[in-house]
């Protein structure tokens, strides 16, 4: 067996005697320092830092690598200013998605590429087949470090080591060459939890002055590190989609809920043909979120039935830490999406009832700040 990979941080873990660590796709990574509820309420009323340096980092340069990019994927990266982020998608021509990731605008022929840790290698081959043009595609996953610090408190907590106008940086964008602690980094407003933040990339060597810097800063419970779990548990509230679950090969971005990105009136790209014909047809199943009756947890994989017919599986499903009801997300025959709808979850070979119900589950409350 390969030997698992580590982030720079890993030998601040060991600081944190609680601390449990997994194979994550790969990577020997935290699934918890103090326990996922405990993490996942320090995200929700307070703050939390994760490690996420397992993500892979693309640069890609040339006069032609915005047409490169629109070409590849699904969102309409022309509609970027500089210093701005987008969600966006990569698909298959037959719709499927390849990879969800981030692309960031840094100057007019440089763009940064943020991609699922598990997807590095399958990516840059993909983007390398199909380049055309003046483009060339740099990997910096190696030598770049990323971590999230996310909650209410975040802009309270990074602006005590910063001397950058973070007030100001609006979701989805960001500062090119800001320093946070010290040093330099790339300072985004995004985040994966559905609560506000930041994402700080920096080089590998600088990753741990920034995770010690920030949490010697904050005062007693006000920053918690933040593992794996957490982070699961987080993200499925929001309803931010996880490569492998909620997205894949088989399953489009129409299916998974995220249309909104697709921009199927920006011109040719990558699937573009595929989608266009399944939104014009219909959808025949799409992800809905669903709610227990019956007492049973939702897991991944678990078959979903209307009498004897399965009609679909759950792609996520907890007990969500911060409404303490058990919930999924679920891909279902389209007939059986309406709010609602009784079904029933296969649990340990017992068929459970649930509902169809609104997803996300979770908003974040808005804040007015100082002043506004």
């Amino acid at each position: 067996m390969s030997e698992l990979k580590r982030t720079p941080l890993f030998n601040l873990y060991e600081k944190y005697p609680s601390a449990r660590c997994i194979d994550f796709g790969g990577w020997e990574l935290p699934v918890q320092f103090f326990g996922i509820q405990k993490e996942h309420e320090a995200v929700r009323n307070q703050a939390g830092l994760f490690d996420v340096s397992h993500m892979g980092e693309f640069i890609v340069t040339g006069k032609d690598a915005e047409h490169f990019i629109q070409h590849m994927t699904t969102n309409d990266i022309t509609k970027l200013n500089l210093n701005q982020a987008q969600y966006t998608l990569m698909c298959y021509p037959d719709g499927g998605v390849v990879d969800d990731l981030l692309v960031y605008k840094i100057s007019e022929n440089e763009f940064m590429l943020v991609v699922n840790a598990s997807n590095i290698d399958k990516d840059l081959e993909w983007l390398q087949k199909h380049i055309t043009g003046d483009v060339i595609i740099e990997n910096k996953s190696d030598q770049t470090a990323l971590l999230a610090l996310q909650g209410p408190n975040a802009e309270k907590i990074l602006s005590r080591v910063t001397d950058n106008d973070i007030r100001s940086l609006s979701p989805f964008h960001f500062i090119h060459q800001a320093t946070v602690c010290g040093v330099e980094v790339l300072l985004s407003r995004t985040g994966y939890t559905g609560e506000d933040g930041f994402e700080i990339y920096c080089s590998s060597e600088d990753a741990p002055i920034v995770w010690e810097g920030l949490l010697n800063t904050s005062e007693p419970e006000e920053l918690t590190p933040v593992g794996l779990g957490a982070r699961d548990t987080l993200r499925f509230e929001a309803r931010l989609p996880l490569y492998g679950q909620e997205l894949s090969k088989d399953i489009t971005p129409l299916e998974a809920s995220v249309g909104f990105f697709v921009k199927l009136d920006k011109g040719d790209f990558i699937g573009r043909d595929a989608l266009a014909e399944q939104k014009q047809q219909g959808l025949t199943r799409k992800l809905v979120g669903i709610e227990m009756i019956d007492r049973g947890i939702p897991r991944y994989g678990y078959s979903v039935f209307v009498g004897d017919d399965n009609i679909g599986k759950v792609t996520t499903g907890t007990q969500s830490p911060t409404l303490k009801r058990n919930l999924g997300l679920a891909i279902l025959d389209i007939d059986y999406t309406k709010l609602d709808t009784e079904i029933w979850v296969e649990i340990r070979g017992k068929k459970l009832k649930a509902k169809v119900i609104k997803a996300p589950f979770y908003k974040r409350p808005k804040v007015t700040k100082e002043g506004e």
